[in-house]
């Protein structure tokens, strides 16, 4: 159980928007990554790639790859529900009752902080036990899978952290060659275009209510990136 607690937080952080408090769990993350078992060794290298490039540049530049990676088009988003709603109504609803899944086990999120944000799902996978997040984390896994896709035709560094995931809901691994190449240079990104890729179908996360009895000391989340 603490060792899937540690896997699913050390993604969540990886892929959570940098702040100092990252750059100061760096070197811890970067010294469980060559014996972890749950990752293959090309994917190690890969995720060890991305932590030494994110300890060697300064932060203000992490912080703008991060948004370039992330917030230029859907196809890269990690807000999941606009995978599969997009900006309709579905996704209000969608998010309220996945934030009632969260309240259940005493989490709570920070103000301006959306619960589809997937390092904030990681964060709730991991206070659940390793068969209900794994079951949990296959729901999304083609989600997963076209984020992870679309990171490594970009050659962002970032698709490790993604592509790490896929073994972890129950998914076949992708191809490891091109998650440590570096960004194009100066590529331009077409956002309206990302935005039109695809859908994916509704994720429902059926039966996944959690115990009624929630932890004496609740998790919090706060918010770390910029409101959107």
């Amino acid at each position: 159980m603490e060792d899937k607690r540690h896997i699913f937080s050390m993604l969540s952080a990886l892929l959570d928007y940098p702040d100092q408090s990252l750059l100061d769990a760096l070197a811890e993350i970067r010294a469980t990554l060559p014996v972890h078992p749950a990752f293959p060794p090309a994917t190690r290298v890969a995720l060890i790639g991305l932590v030494d490039r994110l300890s060697m540049q300064p932060l203000m530049d992490s912080q703008e790859e991060y948004v370039e990676t992330f917030d230029r088009g859907r196809a890269t988003s990690l807000y999941l529900f606009e995978h599969v709603h997009g900006e309709s109504r579905e996704r209000g609803q969608a998010m309220v009752d996945l934030l009632a899944m969260y309240e259940t086990k005493g989490l709570f999120l920070g103000n301006g902080e959306l619960p589809d944000y997937l390092p904030v799902f990681l964060e709730f996978l991991a206070q659940e036990t390793p068969a209900q997040a794994y079951r949990l984390l296959g729901e999304i896994a083609d989600i997963i899978r076209a984020i992870a896709a679309k990171l490594a035709e970009r050659g962002t560094p970032y698709c490790s952290a993604v592509a790490a995931l896929l073994p972890l809901a129950g998914e076949l691994p992708m191809s490891i060659t091109a998650l440590a190449a570096e960004p194009p240079p100066d590529q331009e990104i077409d956002g309206q275009a990302l935005d039109k890729e695809w859908q994916d179908e509704p994720v429902s996360f059926l039966g996944a209510q959690a115990p009624a009895c929630a932890p004496a000391q609740p998790i919090r989340f706060y918010e770390k990136r910029p409101t959107r």
